[in-house]
């Protein structure tokens, strides 16, 4: 529903499906998504928290709480619906990933990994979750499960740019300074604005990188140098 009238239309058609049958927990969770895409947070709050109280089992709404709770920046209220997400239903994985997410911007690493690697066993192809899991392995200092992690990322998307800055974050902290600079060129030249300090940083290395190396003397050369010196 990207077209703005078709969102209106739906919205008056699950009004009105409301204003029928009160209690319809589908109605209303299919309100609070179109009131979420057209950044009417409160109101969609209201229809979502509504549709919990009239449904059973309605572990996406909790899911898209915390969404906008995220957007409020309330970290704590995303890791509460994310939890009461997972808890009515146990093999979802956007809420694990959700819930790993909302930790490793609190700092808790532990609790985002456990969370994040329970989001891949369930589904291992959520790319954003293998982003993140790499980030909080690379904040454990686990350089070695963060290259892992995110190689497998870039494997299931190529063209992620954020994966090739991590890469190159996880190689500048091992040493390879090298990997480090190409990595990270290889991150703006998909869009990727990497941080000017982390820029300042792998500046001496790539300096190093365009100096031209010394061509080796040809072993006839050699001789002859050899031979003048003799004389």
């Amino acid at each position: 529903m990207e077209n703005p009238k078709d969102i209106e239309d739906f919205i008056s058609e699950q009004k009105l499906r409301l204003i029928q049958q009160p209690d319809c927990a589908s109605s209303l969770y299919n309100l609070g998504v179109a009131l979420m895409q057209q950044g009417k947070f409160d109101e969609a709050i209201d229809a979502f928290e509504e549709s919990i109280v009239q449904g059973v089992r309605m572990f996406e709404a909790f899911v898209n709480l915390g969404y906008i709770y995220f957007k409020d920046g309330d970290l704590d209220k995303v890791v509460k619906a994310n939890k009461r997400a997972v808890e009515l239903e146990p093999r979802y994985a956007r809420g694990y990933a959700n819930l790993g997410f909302a930790y490793l911007q609190m700092g808790k690493t532990d609790d985002a990994i456990d969370a994040l690697e329970k989001a891949l066993e369930l589904n291992p192809e959520i790319v954003q979750a293998m982003c993140n899991l790499a980030n909080a392995y690379l904040q454990k200092g686990d350089i070695e499960k963060s290259l892992e992690a995110n190689k497998k990322m870039l494997e299931l998307a190529p063209d992620f740019s954020l994966g090739y800055n991590n890469l190159a974050n996880a190689y500048y902290m091992k040493g390879l300074f090298d990997e480090a600079v190409k990595h990270c060129d290889r991150a703006i030249e998909l869009g990727f604005e990497v941080h000017p300090d982390f820029l300042k940083i792998l500046e001496p290395h790539r300096s190093k990188l365009r100096k031209p190396k010394k061509k080796a003397m040809p072993e006839t050369a050699k001789k002859k140098s050899i031979r003048k010196a003799k004389k």
